[in-house]
């Protein structure tokens, strides 16, 4: 039989031995032998795999699952999978970010070459976004909200809101409320603002926000997918109010996703 696939990454300790223990100790390690199932197998486990890789019966895998998702270790895919959560999907961030901005980088310059503005890339990291690209256009007026290296709440941008959107509901509501203390401080961005910005982007399928994360500029962002479907990244264009008219708003829009259909998901 060949040998599991395991997550290289991820250092546990032996659970091997149960031995005499304690309650606490006893479902720590349970919950370590259902953690690193999760982890061995990033394409999601049922809970009836779960239950057979742990030797745990239905009820107790789906209270540890339950603290799991709760801490941001595991999180569910569609209704019966679940995979590694944001936990483990930021362990690390550098050794992903620059092949995710060369894949970007491209999409960018097609995006502003096409609208004239300065196009971003950004990626999650836990409840934070991460620009990690840019692209300057050739319009005079250029508005540069935020550079290569900056790291603001997810959703406070175009980029980061597309993001959030894209996100389980549960997920969703972890990272505005992780965000919550600090979101005042974005043009008076609120938890509730930020819910109806979320399924405002829902509906259109493109995310737009304004006078948040700078003033007098508005920006519209999409999603990135990766090969599964599972969301990566986002992308965003940003000008000033004047110069982003609904029409104008749609037709960028428009941009990003023709940008994006040439990017071969299997790159991501």
């Amino acid at each position: 039989m060949a040998p599991r696939k395991t997550n290289e990454n991820v250092r546990l300790p032996d659970v091997s031995q149960a031995g005499d223990e304690d309650a606490g100790s006893r479902t720590l390690r349970r919950g370590l032998q259902v953690l690193e199932a999760v982890l061995a197998r990033a394409e999601g486990l049922r809970v009836v795999d779960l239950c057979r890789a742990s030797g745990l019966e239905r009820a107790p895998v789906y209270r540890l699952l339950a603290t799991l998702m709760e801490g941001g270790h595991v999180a569910r895919r569609g209704r019966f999978l679940y995979v590694p959560g944001p936990r483990w999907s930021t362990q690390q961030p550098l050794a992903r970010q620059p092949n995710m901005a060369v894949h970007l980088q491209p999409v960018l310059e097609r995006v502003s070459r096409a609208c004239g503005d300065a196009a971003f890339a950004i990626v999650r990291e836990g409840p934070s976004s991460h620009c990690i690209a840019r692209h300057v256009g050739t319009h005079p007026v250029q508005v540069l909200v935020i550079q290569v290296g900056t790291r603001q709440p997810l959703g406070v941008g175009a980029a980061g809101l597309a993001l959030l959107a894209a996100l389980p509901d549960q997920e969703v509501a972890r990272v505005i409320a992780a965000n919550a203390p600090q979101l005042t401080r974005y043009g008076g961005m609120t938890p509730e603002r930020l819910q109806i910005l979320v399924r405002a982007t829902r509906e259109r399928g493109w995310s737009v926000i304004g006078n948040h994360a700078t003033r007098n500029v508005l920006a519209v962002g999409m999603a990135v997918r990766n090969a599964r479907g599972e969301p990566v990244a986002g992308i965003s264009v940003a000008s000033t109010l004047e110069r982003m008219p609904r029409q104008r708003q749609e037709l960028i829009a428009r941009h990003c996703r023709e940008a994006l259909k040439a990017l071969s998901p299997g790159e991501l």
